[in-house]
């Protein structure tokens, strides 16, 4: 039967209460249900904290599986690109498969498809992160590589060209999409581990500098998974192409020249690099892995990957305009710091291909055989993928040790390499041993170079509204290099050393003028963020309230209520020309 106190309470909520008078008692007993219903072991605080815990862990697990997901896919394009030049470059090969389809043409189609189609990317990349979202960006991309892979089961011009344009024109977006979302990810790291913080639970600014060791530590993370995709993409070749490779003393047979002193890639590469051509079946089932690999990796990114905003913070990135979100990267570029960064970006692109290219096949190749270029492009990567996580000493020490000692260690391999020219079929083990020891090595300062650069954007553009141009631009230029690459392959040897040299001290001492001006307090601009364009639609944008309002716009309001109608130099607008003056710790991003 119902309490008469409870038939009170309601009468007096349904017909209203007389000034004054006192609303009616709850239960005697409510604490004691509410500890009922909640366990009597329940601490509020310790639910938090274990609930942020949670948040932290599925952080990590969003970098681990964003960083394996990267490595698996750029290691089936690397892997299976480098099986099908092997394949196409043997005469034979050619002739008894597809007779007089004319391979090496189409492989010169799909390498220029490849290697041009990223330089308009910088047009198109911000609109696409930004319409896609980072996380479904990474997605679609993965999905192209994909496409890539399956290309192969049918090798047609009008099969393998599209797939290789549609890689070149997903290249920029699907790495500076993982750029931002490593990034963020360390910055939500930051939030849930300081939740209690003012500011993390106003959903503001985070304080100058306070994410940066996380930044540096996720960049670390990723690169050391990332690198790895150098040592998987060697397993076709190391476990089902080398079984058909002829030795040495039939391939190196004419080369007269390698090293310093080689044209091109291998001057004199015997034609017939195959003993015995492989079996249709052993590649379809290579293809088949290697496309169930592809199909893992974007599997991961669908299912174990978070977002990397809020969703209130997706819509705010996109309703800026469609046309600030084009004009955004090029007026970033106003921005000193990034201005001096771009040789280092170039020479980034410069050095990884080099070392797959250049020295894998001009220096090792061309003096060990094509039985060697397993193991030393795999060197390579392993040193690299460890070598990823010494960049962690900046937390200790200043960040230009990073920069600075990979670009020392690449200047002395280069000029080293500029006075060595080994002799074709020289398998001593002092040479065997000196070009490994190199692979290593490169792939030492490569690791500093890539990982510093990339834990530098991130200090410097720690905005989240910010981050995708940054990150645009930096592998955009990569990709501009990648293409001077692909123009230089038929260079003389000491040609490409040169331009490699020249572009090293140009980055460097480009890059330390760079610090410098940041030491004397040199203001540099950054471009206004527009306030997002909201469409009110039903219930979703109310002025009083509106859930999507960026921070610009709060702190706008703020300044608005305690300044009254001076304005914040942070939102002036960039047609003035006005630089960014500002607080000095805000001013340096330091």
């Amino acid at each position: 039967m119902m309490d008469p106190d409870a038939h009170g309470y309601h009468d007096a909520a349904q017909n209203g209460m007389a000034a004054g008078e006192q609303p009616a008692t709850f239960y005697p007993d409510d604490d004691a249900q509410i500890d009922e219903f909640m366990g009597q072991d329940y601490n509020e605080e310790d639910e938090e904290r274990k609930h942020y815990r949670r948040k932290r862990l599925a952080v990590l697990r969003n970098l681990v599986c964003a960083s394996l997901s990267s490595m698996l896919t750029y290691a089936v394009y690397l892997g299976l690109l480098q099986v099908q030049l092997i394949l196409h470059y043997d005469e034979t090969y050619r002739e008894v498969k597809y007779g007089n389809m004319g391979l090496q043409d189409i492989d010169r189609k799909m390498l220029m498809g490849i290697n041009i189609t990223p330089i308009v990317a910088l047009l198109y990349t911000p609109v696409l992160i930004r319409f896609l979202g980072t996380k479904w960006m990474m997605f679609l991309a993965m999905g192209i590589y994909a496409l890539f892979v399956s290309t192969n089961y049918w090798e047609r011009y009008y099969t393998l060209v599209p797939s290789a344009i549609a890689i070149g024109a997903a290249i920029v977006p699907l790495w500076a999409a993982v750029g931002n979302y490593v990034t963020r990810m360390a910055q939500k790291y930051y939030e849930y581990l300081h939740y209690k913080e003012e500011h993390v639970q106003d959903q503001g600014k985070a304080p100058k500098g306070a994410c940066h060791r996380y930044i540096i530590t996720f960049q670390c993370i990723f690169y050391f998974f990332f690198n790895m995709s150098f040592i998987f993409a060697e397993m076709p070749t190391a476990f089902f192409l080398d079984t058909y490779l002829c030795k040495a003393n039939h391939t190196l047979f004419s080369v007269k020249y390698c090293g310093t002193d080689a044209w091109g890639t291998i001057e004199g590469l015997n034609r017939t690099v195959l003993w015995k051509l492989p079996q249709s079946i052993s590649l379809i089932i290579m293809e088949s892995v290697l496309m169930g690999v592809a199909f893992l990796a974007m599997l991961m990114v669908l299912t174990l990957c978070g977002p990397a905003y809020r969703p209130t913070e997706e819509i705010d990135l996109r309703s800026i305009g469609w046309g600030n979100i084009f004009q955004l990267p090029f007026k970033h570029m106003r921005d000193y710091r990034l201005r001096h960064l771009f040789p280092l970006f170039i020479y980034s692109g410069f050095e990884v291909l080099f070392a797959c290219t250049g020295f894998a096949l001009s220096y090792g190749v061309c003096s060990l055989g094509m039985e060697h270029l397993s193991g030393l492009i795999m060197t390579y990567g392993a040193s690299a993928s460890l070598s990823s996580l010494l960049c962690l000493w900046v937390l200790r020490l200043s960040r230009q040790v990073s920069l600075s000692a990979g670009a020392l260690l690449h200047a002395v391999l280069i000029i080293g390499l500029f006075c060595w020219a080994p002799a074709p079929l020289d398998l001593r083990p002092a040479n065997v041993t000196a070009l490994y020891l190199v692979s290593a090595l490169w792939g030492l300062g490569g690791a500093l170079n890539k990982t510093g650069l990339a834990a530098i954007l991130g200090m410097f553009y720690e905005h989240k509204e910010r981050q995708d141009f940054a990150f645009c631009i930096y592998h955009w230029c990569q990709a501009m290099a990648i293409f001077v690459v692909y123009l230089w392959s038929a260079a003389y040897m000491k040609v490409k050393l040169g331009i490699l040299l020249v572009t090293l001290l140009a980055a460097i001492a480009s890059y330390l003028w760079m610090e410098q001006k940041l030491a004397r307090k040199v203001p540099f601009r950054i471009p206004r963020i527009p306030k997002p364009r909201h469409q009110v639609r039903g219930y979703r944008y109310l002025e009083e309230d509106n859930s999507d309002q960026s921070e610009e716009e709060e702190e706008g309001k703020g300044d608005k209520q305690s300044l009254g109608a001076e304005e914040d130099p942070q939102l002036e607008g960039d047609t003035q020309d006005h630089q960014q003056i500002g607080a000095e710790g805000d001013l340096l991003g330091l």
